[in-house]
């Protein structure tokens, strides 16, 4: 999936995480219940009042608990942390060395939104958030690829069929040698061509996996050096755009490792079934 198209889908999502959020925090349920309260039981505090006032006075209450969430800079922030949290929750992969990296990937994301939120409204913070715009793409494939990682170091089935495959390809070559039936020859020839694939597949999915854990190591040292690079930025008084362009080029750079990553693992796992 190209990145665009994962950070629009991302981006509509925090939003409509934000908007549930405005919609149905406490504050909001506690207007419109008591909205419904004054309304019913206190139609006419006054001789002029209508009992549909409440209902106006209500709405526009909510919009205005709705309109300062939704412009509330850190309130969204965090609702968008918890809903990146939820989706990409650490908890799912078992592995604690895999589990650590996404944690470690989670807390660069939520600095670098800190370090967005803290400059000053204006041109910084429009570099920073177009420099990192590739970032929640980045998280995501992350996450993706410390799911495989994990459920591969624990997949007991590769484990046994690359201990067992090679003795069994031995086995049946010195059964070759041994047999005298053609019968027997031509059964064993085609056993042993099978297990000569089943083995060959084995190897390389043993060697894309190392190679995307090195890719995951190589990844997470590159997403703190954008944080460092950030950080750098942020205590610039002046802003050059050559390295605002540098460091969305290497975010963009990143995601398309991880994407291309993601499709040799994908590849292998075909091969394999």
């Amino acid at each position: 999936m190209p990145m665009s198209k994962n950070n629009t889908s991302i981006r509509s999502r925090a939003w409509s995480a934000i908007l549930s959020y405005a919609i149905f925090r406490f504050e909001s349920a506690a207007t419109i219940a008591l909205t419904i309260l004054l309304a019913y039981f206190v139609p006419r505090p006054f001789d002029w009042w209508q009992w549909w006032y409440w209902i106006i006075v209500g709405l526009i209450a909510e919009a205005l608990i709705v309109w300062s969430s939704i412009g509330d800079v850190n309130t969204g922030a965090q609702v968008v942390a918890d809903m990146f949290r939820q989706e990409f929750n650490p908890g799912m992969i078992q592995s604690q060395k895999y589990r650590a990296e996404v944690e470690r990937a989670l807390d660069y994301r939520t600095r670098i939104e800190e370090l967005i939120r803290s400059s000053e409204a204006g041109v910084l913070r429009d570099h920073l958030q177009s420099s990192t715009a590739g970032i929640s793409d980045w998280i995501a494939q992350i996450f993706r690829l410390a799911q495989r990682l994990d459920a591969f170091s624990r997949d007991e089935i590769i484990k046994q069929d690359a201990v067992e495959a090679p003795k069994e390809i031995r086995e049946l070559k010195e059964r070759l040698l041994r047999t005298t039936s053609d019968a027997v020859r031509q059964q064993a020839q085609r056993t042993l061509e099978s297990k000569k694939e089943q083995w060959a597949n084995i190897e390389k999915l043993t060697s894309t996996m190392e190679n995307a854990e090195l890719q995951l190591d190589a990844t997470m040292t590159a997403l703190g050096t954008v944080y460092s690079q950030l950080m750098l930025i942020h205590s610039k008084d002046d802003i050059e755009d050559s390295r605002s362009q540098r460091l969305q080029k290497d975010i963009a750079e990143q995601v398309t490792q991880l994407n291309e990553m993601q499709g040799a693992m994908d590849e292998v796992y075909e091969r394999k079934s």
